[in-house]
């Protein structure tokens, strides 16, 4: 059964040739690699702003654990427009294409990040000023929505068969480059003076977004459609309406990918919500723990593709599951160390978190979520999936900084919150089909429209 599924995906790749459809998996990964480090550049500086200074200058008449939350607020507010975004973005992706969503993404995302460094703050026009924050934080929601889940369905529908997992993880290994860009960018900002940072100095690099928008731009400009997209399109075969054969066909499907992608409230608990804890309450030096996510960042670029080789040879589940177990152990011992200010173990525990076992999770989901669904929903089903679930890791700060308590374990709330998100995605992970080694065509596929297949492939 296994050589008549790879005979006929031979088969279909010999047609998908000769039509001229041509993989480019290289260039497909260099370009996801790109846009999602220039998405997430821009996606990231906001948590930093929002963790260090907006709750001072868009939220100054409250106390400042309520100014942390609002400022934390507006962090999630882009969250709240992502299942929209992903509803009509996945619309436009699955039925008009991949390129096309991928190109509207990047300019959105690089317009409302540039005005947001314009922006006038509460002391000069007073609500208005987090107001327009908050507008521009939910544009930037739409245009994740669609990013993350565009390049990864052009990726994974690029890519060679025994090799999903490792191209689709660049998309993944983007987004931490974008994310060690914005915190580099920041370091320089946070040794400013208070005052300069909080007059000017923040608004840099929400400016600087124009230059890395225009350099992902340049990249994807030539990319081409995907194979397997072509085919569809040549077939006739994409659904009018992909929403509605997504939940009428898959539904299980986006529910498991909602609750696996909880995994990433351990991204924003660790890049925002301790961001804000080591400097406001254990006192810890700013650089000290913008270098932490720097290093932590630089590691997780090795160790991402690693762990999706990794999958390519063993299954996409064990390696999900392990990055989300380990990471639910993991958080305990790093907020711990944070709160006991000792230096030595910040950087031990966060690197061995973040760096190394986090990244096993984050690397392999792009490749375990989009060959949970067929080419005609795969983004439609991704993006629904995945910013549903990522709604929570989005409030995550939010929602830690109001059950912080006091005290010197004030912070366990928190770990025991990161902990429960997390083993909720291994264990939805783990009631997923394993995808390593099935053909493309066959994706997203019941078993009796498997058997099916590959019946009438042997008549044929």
């Amino acid at each position: 059964m296994h050589a008549a599924a790879r005979y006929t995906e031979t088969s279909m790749s010999n047609t998908n040739a000769s039509a001229g459809a041509t993989r480019s998996p290289r260039k497909a990964a260099l370009a996801s690699w790109i846009g999602s480090a220039v998405e997430y550049y821009d996606f990231f500086i906001y948590g930093t702003a929002a963790a260090l200074v907006f709750n001072k200058i868009f939220f100054p008449s409250f106390d400042p654990k309520t100014g942390t939350i609002a400022a934390f607020a507006t962090f999630g507010v882009g969250y709240v427009t992502r299942p929209l975004g992903a509803v009509v973005l996945g619309h436009i992706g699955d039925k008009f294409g991949r390129k096309r969503v991928l190109t509207f993404t990047l300019l959105l995302m690089g317009l409302s990040t540039f005005l947001v460094g314009l922006l006038p703050t509460y002391d000069a026009i007073g609500i208005f000023a987090p107001i327009l924050l908050v507008v521009l934080r939910m544009l930037q929601g739409v245009s994740a929505s669609g990013e993350q889940a565009g390049a990864n369905s052009m990726t994974l529908e690029h890519a060679p068969a025994h090799r999903r997992a490792f191209f689709t993880s660049f998309t993944l290994s983007g987004t931490q480059a974008g994310l060690i860009l914005a915190t580099m960018v920041y370091l320089p900002i946070s040794a400013m003076p208070e005052a300069d940072m909080l007059s000017w100095g923040w608004r840099v690099p929400f400016l600087l977004s124009a230059v890395v928008v225009a350099v992902g731009f340049w990249v994807r400009r030539t990319l081409p459609e995907t194979p397997a997209f072509e085919e569809e399109s040549r077939a006739k075969k994409q659904s009018k309406l992909p929403i509605a054969t997504l939940f009428r066909e898959q539904r299980a499907s986006v529910l498991r990918v909602i609750f696996a992608a909880l995994v990433s409230v351990v991204s924003t608990i660790f890049s925002v919500f301790t961001l804000s804890y080591a400097v406001n309450t254990a006192h810890i030096p700013k650089p000290t723990m913008l270098n932490v996510l720097v290093f932590a960042n630089i590691i997780a670029l090795a160790a991402i593709p690693a762990w999706a080789t990794l999958a390519d040879r063993i299954g996409r589940k064990p390696v999900f599951i392990f990055g989300a177990l380990g990471s639910a152990a993991l958080i305990w011992p790093y907020i711990w160390a944070i709160s006991r200010g000792d230096i030595t173990l910040i950087w031990v525990f966060g690197l061995l978190l973040s760096g190394v076992v986090y990244s096993a999770a984050n690397g392999v989901w792009p490749a375990l979520y989009g060959e949970m669904f067929d080419t005609r929903v795969r983004l439609s089903g991704m993006a629904i999936g995945t910013q549903i679930g990522f709604a929570l890791g989005g409030f995550a700060p939010t929602i830690s900084a109001a059950l912080m308590g006091t005290g010197p374990n004030g912070w366990m709330p928190v770990a025991a919150f990161t902990t429960a998100t997390s083993l909720i995605a291994a264990i939805s992970a783990a009631t997923a089909r394993e995808t390593y080694r099935v053909p493309m065509h066959e994706l997203g596929q019941s078993g009796e429209t498997r058997q099916a297949t590959v019946g009438g492939s042997l008549k044929a």
